[in-house]
């Protein structure tokens, strides 16, 4: 993840020039989070490179923060990190379809940061 001052006021050009593309789907351009709607933009690899999507969120968005503590949690959680890569193979052997996909792991995210936020109340973590 690329955390920037503002998407509007942002250059997007040398991520394109280095061969990323940006997601166009809508759901790539703003994310939910509780109640409200955040901005976001998201590019994939060069055609032929590693799978690798950037994402871009505004520095200090509750999304950012999120994102953050999923990160951090599943490096800290050996279990709970091993559990979440089965289920994303197994889902990617499943779902043959972006949006499928997508539309399946946001719904199984929010159990795991469930226990995130269970096990940042144990330490002294900050985004």
């Amino acid at each position: 993840m690329v955390r920037v001052r503002s998407l509007n006021s942002t250059d997007f050009r040398p991520i394109v020039a280095a061969g990323f593309r940006e997601r166009p789907e809508r759901w790539n351009h703003v994310e939910t989070l509780g109640a409200a709607i955040y901005p976001k933009r998201v590019f994939a690899p060069p055609v032929g490179g590693r799978s690798v999507n950037i994402h871009v969120r505004e520095v200090g968005s509750p999304t950012a923060g999120y994102s953050l503590l999923f990160r951090d949690y599943l490096q800290a959680e050996a279990n709970s990190s091993a559990a979440w890569g089965q289920f994303k193979i197994r889902l990617a052997e499943t779902a043959t379809d972006i949006y499928s996909y997508g539309q399946i792991k946001s719904t199984a995210q929010p159990l795991l940061m469930t226990l995130a936020e269970q096990w940042v109340k144990s330490i002294s973590w900050r985004p």
